[in-house]
């Protein structure tokens, strides 16, 4: 059983998927149209859209342009009709993107974890299994740490647990905090740069080459669970969004077909993200 299968299991969080409860028959759309899905870097640059896509396309004839962004950036992409599906991992921004009538429903889709990467040594004593004693005692240590900055689902996550450390950053941050507005491949590569710690999606890590001196620190906190939702783009609001085309693409996501090809991509024998379209 792999790293994150224990994991996910020791937080009660892992979801056998079966009978979704969901309407999946394909929405009529027109083959050889192009949808837009606005999705967060962790999807992209953890190869599982190279792997995914395809077989979508190849089961609706409907191709897929992803514009990836942070999860914040991707809903006002999504909010400006810059795209007509968007597929991202920030639950609460979620829903208030439905609630302000950008969407009529969210999708839960699949999930993994947060971890907490740092150097092989360290200084900071960070590592255990709780992310919030993790963040004070770099804090305390002041420790080298990269933010993404760019109001990502990650980003969002990571601001949380520093209130949740009971840390406001704008008194205890300093020349040790490094916020660098971008994605997650390259906080990494920042981080492995630096021998710097820094809060990462599993995937991405497990996708990551450049590692350097890094290594998985904390892990296994139940506040580092990592929710992926999908929502079509509201057409009331931007009549030329691809309505059929998009709610095709997320019948199938959430489709058994769907759900099994998210499940089946690892990378070394390590599943990334784990399928649940039939939770609430």
């Amino acid at each position: 059983m792999d790293l994150l299968r224990r994991s996910l299991l020791s937080l009660g969080l892992l979801v056998v998927v079966g009978s979704f409860g969901l309407s999946t028959a394909p929405a009529l759309a027109e083959p050889g149209e192009t949808i837009t899905v606005a999705s967060t870097t962790s999807t992209e640059q953890s190869g599982l859209f190279k792997d995914l896509l395809p077989k979508f396309t190849q089961a609706s004839g409907i191709g897929v342009k992803v514009v990836a962004l942070g999860t914040g950036q991707a809903l006002d992409a999504a909010r400006r009709g810059d795209a007509d599906v968007v597929l991202v991992h920030d639950t609460v921004a979620e829903e208030k993107f439905v609630g302000e009538g950008w969407s009529a429903k969210r999708y839960p889709v699949m999930y993994n974890d947060f971890v907490v990467v740092g150097p092989k040594d360290d200084p900071a004593g960070a590592a255990g299994n709780s992310v919030v004693e993790a963040l004070a005692k770099i804090a305390s240590a002041k420790a080298p740490f990269v933010s993404r900055g760019d109001r990502s689902g990650t980003h969002s996550a990571e601001l949380r647990y520093w209130k949740e450390a009971g840390l406001d950053l704008g008194t205890v941050r300093g020349d040790w905090y490094k916020e660098i507005g971008q994605g997650m491949g390259p906080a990494l590569n920042t981080a492995s740069a630096t021998n710097a710690y820094v809060l990462s999606d599993r995937g991405t890590w497990l996708s990551f080459k450049n590692r350097g001196e890094l290594k998985i620190l904390v892990e296994g906190d139940k506040r580092l669970f990592n929710q992926y939702g999908v929502m079509l783009v509201n057409p009331e609001k931007h009549p030329h969004v691809k309505a059929k085309a998009g709610l095709a693409f997320i019948d199938w996501l959430v489709s058994a077909p769907g759900q099994a090809a998210i499940a089946s991509y690892k990378i070394g024998g390590e599943q990334l993200f784990f399928p649940n379209a039939g939770v609430k």
